[in-house]
């Protein structure tokens, strides 16, 4: 399968796809295809005698790639986007033609080293002990089914099998929801109000309300930035109550957590020192590519205790006493994930980092004060964080979804929808320093048109 010249041949013309792709400013928006439009246009592409390298890559280039939507598109401004740094995005090219297996000390020393570091910056930055720490994993599902499983094993060593409950905002991620269905136990949601968060009374309520249900409480969750509209909980109230009732006090900060590290919004986020356990996602505001969520825990030896997988083939990993990521999460085999976001943290320095947030949340609150001033347009409700939420007066979902179709078809911006208690809306998500105010107000005039 391996022939020098044709290898070289096809290196250089992965290389220049890649560098022609880093010249780009800004990226190709794109756009998506339907199953029947690719087949038409690709076709089969996986042959007995295959296509050649050189082929298949221009097949990639010219059909497939146009039919994906950039999301580090300046324009790309829903769910939550990823904007990573040049330097993250070519150290991944690095990590994959390294071949590192990430899952041991044995094997990956020196990468797990460099995560760690990261891991131990955050861990910092948020206020938990120099003790504390945790592993990358795919992302905030999976960190917060890992963080969620030690914290009912810890609620069963402390009172056996319960009807368990996970205590959470009505506004919290879906995947809270999801996790509860893994691992057996229900959700509680506490009501967030016209606010958007859940604070301690809140919560509280919620407690008093399943335990009236049967249910007993395993751990309470705080999100610091909720998906759709980037509100940060109590984290304090909460955990105040999860120490009173003697349950975990988890962070869902996937999204908005990134922002602690600028110090004008650090107090914000108070509380979060108290977490037995956060994540938060690089891929999303931290300017790191995909795949990437970093989970971490004030007492990382609950994690390892549960997660330590056993065999023989094993036992040499198991013997060692060093740090192995497949320890701390619900994974073993893994890439080391985090490299991305040490390269280029290392590269340009966390000073960059809290600028580029700052300049996020700026811009966030400078196109909410123009949203204001427009009386074909309102606010949902005031940004926190870099998420903007308003409203076209007088338009329906299904106004809002042939707008966004045109945008995204003028090759302007990607700008979904979404609603609120059935009431329909649309929402900037702003995570790119690429992202201007100009492209924005552009946004908002094709409203009004």
């Amino acid at each position: 399968m391996h022939n020098p010249q044709s290898a070289d041949s096809l290196r250089k013309a992965i290389f220049k796809y890649a560098s022609e792709r880093f010249d780009y400013n800004p990226p190709p928006l794109d756009g998506t295809a339907s199953p029947a439009e690719l087949t038409a246009e690709v076709g089969q592409t996986i042959t007995e005698d295959g296509l050649g390298g050189e082929t298949a890559l221009k097949l990639f280039a010219e059909k497939l790639a146009p039919a994906t939507i950039s999301t580090d598109h300046p324009g790309f401004l829903s769910f939550i986007p990823a904007a990573p740094t040049e330097a993250a995005s070519l150290f991944d090219l690095v990590v994959s033609a390294s071949s590192i297996y990430g899952g041991s000390w044995l094997e990956g020393s020196g990468a797990v080293y460099a995560e760690n570091q990261v891991l131990s910056f955050l861990a910092r930055e948020f206020g938990l002990p120099e003790t504390s720490g945790g592993v990358f994993v795919q992302g905030g599902t999976l960190g917060n089914l890992s963080a969620l499983a030690v914290a009912r094993e810890e609620a069963s060593k402390k009172s056996g099998a319960k009807n368990w409950t996970i205590i959470c905002s009505e506004e919290a991620h879906s995947s809270i929801q999801s996790v509860a269905m893994v691992l057996g136990v229900q959700t509680t949601k506490a009501a967030s109000g016209d606010a958007g968060f859940i604070d301690y009374h809140s919560a509280k309520t919620a407690v008093i309300e399943a335990e009236k249900s049967g249910l007993t409480p395993m751990a309470i969750v705080g999100t610091s930035g909720t998906t759709n509209f980037g509100i940060i909980d109590d984290l304090a109230g909460l955990a105040k109550l999860a120490k009173e009732i003697g349950v975990w006090f988890h962070v869902d900060g996937a999204y908005g957590l990134a922002g602690a590290l600028v110090p004008e919004l650090r107090p914000q986020f108070n509380g979060i020192e108290q977490a037995d356990s956060f994540i938060v996602d690089p891929h999303k505001w931290l300017f790191a590519p995909f795949d990437a969520c970093a989970l971490v825990y004030r007492n990382p030896q609950l994690a390892r205790q549960t997660f330590s997988q056993h065999g023989e083939y094993l036992e040499p990993i198991n013997k060692s006493t060093e740090w192995n990521p497949s320890d701390y999460a619900f994974n073993l085999s893994r890439r080391a994930r985090g490299l991305p976001l040490w390269f280029s943290l290392a590269t340009h320095g966390a000073a960059k980092y809290r600028s580029a947030l700052k300049q996020n949340v700026d811009l966030a609150f400078q196109i909410a004060a123009e949203i204001e001033k427009r009386p074909n347009l309102k606010l949902v409700r005031k940004p926190q964080l870099s998420v903007v939420v308003f409203e076209r007066v007088g338009w329906q979902m299904e106004d809002y979804e042939k707008w966004s179709e045109q945008l995204l078809a003028d090759q302007t911006a990607f700008v979904l929808p979404s609603s609120l208690r059935g009431k329909p809306h649309t929402r900037f998500a702003i995570v790119n320093p690429q992202t201007s105010f100009e492209l924005l107000v552009e946004i908002l005039d094709s409203m009004e048109k």
